[in-house]
């Protein structure tokens, strides 16, 4: 009988190669760096929300008008009183109440009752006159302090004279000072009357002076025309 050799046996591809080893994952150290910025950071998120949460609810003493303030009024503490409000970055703009109140400045333009006194409305000097103006009808119920006005002169009718009888034209008026500010109000009874003398303090600036003065001593009358928009 014949026996055909036995196949040899295939070759170990693995003999003499490391045997693999599983990854382990290492408990990062307090040392680590990358621990150390992410810890880092953490905390100047924190920090930074609470400071942004702070700014945004922390309020600050302002002045406010405690009554119209117009052109020429001396800043005075009994003209202004004290709020508490939040304006953040734009704080510094308005009359801080935390500071003692600055002396020599006057208003230069309208600050409505109850508005924030901003600081580009004051200054040292406002080229403005308060002049008296009566007037003898009725005024609108938009003209009170801080109201902003136009100024006319009305001339009275000329008398005809001689044989042809003939009437003569009526002069036309005249503009005498626009977009004035009334300071005060002055009427009969404390209120403003329909058919009586109430008289207008307002604020005229110093360049029209001449022409209002001389239109109050001429023979006519000055009408207060309220300005078109002006909503105080």
């Amino acid at each position: 009988m014949t026996y055909a050799p036995a196949a040899p046996a295939p070759p170990d591809l693995g003999q003499g190669l490391p045997e693999p080893v599983a990854a382990r994952l290492r408990r990062p150290r307090w040392r680590d760096p990358r621990l150390l910025v992410g810890v880092v950071i953490v905390a100047l998120s924190v920090a930074l929300g609470s400071w942004v949460v702070s700014a945004a609810s922390r309020t600050v003493p302002v002045f406010v008008a405690d009554g119209a303030l117009t052109p020429g009024t001396p800043l005075a503490p009994e003209a202004l009183r004290t709020v508490d409000v939040r304006l953040g970055a734009g704080a510094g703009g308005y009359l801080p109440a935390d500071e003692p109140l600055p002396e020599g400045l006057v208003a230069l333009r309208v600050v409505d009752d109850g508005e924030l006194v901003p600081l580009t409305a004051l200054g040292a000097d406002a080229d403005v006159r308060s002049v008296a103006v009566p007037v003898g009808s009725g005024l609108s119920d938009r003209i009170r302090p801080g109201a902003v006005v136009d100024l006319w002169f009305v001339p009275d009718a000329p008398v005809a004279t001689g044989a042809a009888g003939g009437k003569p034209a009526r002069p036309e008026p005249s503009t005498l000072a626009q977009s004035v500010v009334v300071e005060q109000v002055d009427a009969e009874d404390g209120a403003i009357v329909v058919d009586g003398t109430v008289t207008l303090h307002v604020l005229v600036p110093t360049d029209s002076l001449p022409k209002v003065l001389t239109a109050l001593s001429g023979a006519g009358t000055v009408a207060v025309v309220p300005v078109a928009g002006d909503v105080r």
